[in-house]
């Protein structure tokens, strides 16, 4: 039987010893209370990805919608007391993020760390290297780790539970070019071998990564249309084998939720759904529990958004009907793709769907989806494709001929700006 004391202390600065967990009361600044917990403490933390503060979809700002999800994250983390977060890439959509976006981040952030949190966090290819690593050894002090360019070393942050030290390795999203290598096998070959794993008998190992992760035999995980710049089967593709003596792997860069190998590497998946092909996905974070080294427990917690984002069918005038409409309840206010079965012209359908429907994005007609479109469609889905690539589909879909050297430049320079935008 376990005994339970609860005491008050003033702190200068964060305490060390994982075993002591934080209470949810609103607390004066330099005040903290603890509950020691004499039954013993495992390491415990949060694993999310791919937040992509500041996207806009259809035009739309998820500014508001990002806002609550980051607060449900909140809330978990408190609830479930752990003893760290990792945000494992992929945290802006932008290079250059909006300032709603960085003031976002800034709130979230300044939350878990005032509850004396810590929270790990690497780069992934949306974000500014640079940019995310400013003053990330200041930021240290508070308890805050973020890793956005790969040195000579891997950054490491280490935290202790009552089975010893628990590393967490820091490997950052990297473009091959940058470390010398030919394809990401290589430059995480490259890297890993920089810094090699400490696998002595009380060491515990967790690795943060953000690329494209195939299992033993080359599956791939399962991707969706959000995801840009991959390429399945290709040079992008690191086989899971690589990251065999780590006790667990938070990956970031795919958008579904899913279990990778035989191992414990997982993709946390993105806590928003991004496109109308992630309509039927269901969004978690992964609490993840390292006992003695090799005991590893993984549970998804759910996520629900303050507006879901999903697919209705039918013909106009039966979307429009009050009975429908009254079964929507709440969710009329979702993020809505309109598939209309409509066989004739139809006068302003997104106007008419939007007096009822506020956030109906996209209309689809399927009466459009001849032969022609469809033989497209199967050959964009057939297989990832860079948006330079799907460009040269795209002009030779409408002009009958490959794209020339010279307009393939220009392509590929207009996408890089607006990359870097």
């Amino acid at each position: 039987m376990s005994t339970l004391c609860v005491f008050y202390v003033f702190l200068p600065c964060k305490t060390a010893g994982t075993h002591v967990k934080i209470r949810n009361e609103r607390l004066p600044e330099n005040l903290i209370i603890f509950e020691w917990d004499d039954s013993g403490g495992v390491m415990k933390f949060l694993h999310t990805a791919d937040l992509h503060i500041g996207k806009r979809i259809f035009e739309r700002s998820l500014i508001e919608d990002q806002s609550y999800i980051l607060d449900s994250i909140y809330q978990i983390a408190l609830e479930e007391r752990v003893d760290a977060v990792v945000i494992a890439g992929d945290i802006y959509d932008r290079a250059i993020p909006s300032a709603e976006a960085v003031v976002l981040l800034d709130h979230f952030l300044t939350r878990l760390t005032e509850r004396r949190i810590p929270v790990i966090a690497i780069a992934g290819n949306h974000d500014s290297a640079e940019r995310i690593s400013f003053a990330d050894r200041i930021l240290e002090n508070q308890g805050l780790y973020i890793s956005g360019t790969v040195g000579e070393s891997l950054k490491t942050v280490t935290l202790r539970d009552d089975y010893g030290p628990v590393n967490f390795v820091c490997m950052p999203f990297v473009r091959p070019s940058a470390v010398g290598a030919c394809d990401s096998k290589g430059a995480v070959e490259e890297i890993l071998g920089r810094h090699p794993v400490n696998l002595s008998a009380n060491q515990r190992n967790v690795l943060v990564a953000h690329f494209f992760v195939t299992g033993e035999n080359g599956e791939a995980p399962e991707t969706s249309d959000s995801e840009t710049d991959l390429q399945v089967g290709g040079l992008d593709c690191v086989p899971v084998t690589l990251f065999q003596n780590f006790d667990y792997v938070a990956l970031g860069h795919i958008h579904k939720p899913q279990h990778i190998g035989k191992g414990h590497a997982y993709y946390a998946g993105s806590p928003l759904k991004y496109s109308f092909g992630e309509a039927k996905w269901e969004k978690s974070v992964n609490l993840v529990e390292l006992a003695r080294p090799g005991n590893v427990t993984v549970r998804k917690v759910p996520l629900t958004p303050l507006r879901d984002m999903r697919v209705i069918r039918g013909n106009l005038r039966d979307l429009m009907r009050p009975e429908r409409i009254a079964a929507e309840g709440e969710r009329i206010r979702d993020y809505l793709q309109a598939d209309l079965t409509d066989t004739e012209e139809l006068i302003d359908p997104m106007g008419t769907l939007r007096s009822v429907y506020p956030n109906v994005l996209f209309i689809r007609m399927e009466k459009n989806l001849g032969n022609e479109d469809t033989e497209y469609v199967s050959r964009l889905s057939g297989q990832r494709k860079s948006p330079v690539q799907l460009f040269e589909d795209f002009y030779e879909m409408l002009r009958g001929e490959s794209l020339d050297e010279k307009r393939l430049k220009i392509a590929r320079e207009a996408y890089k700006e607006a990359e870097e935008r």
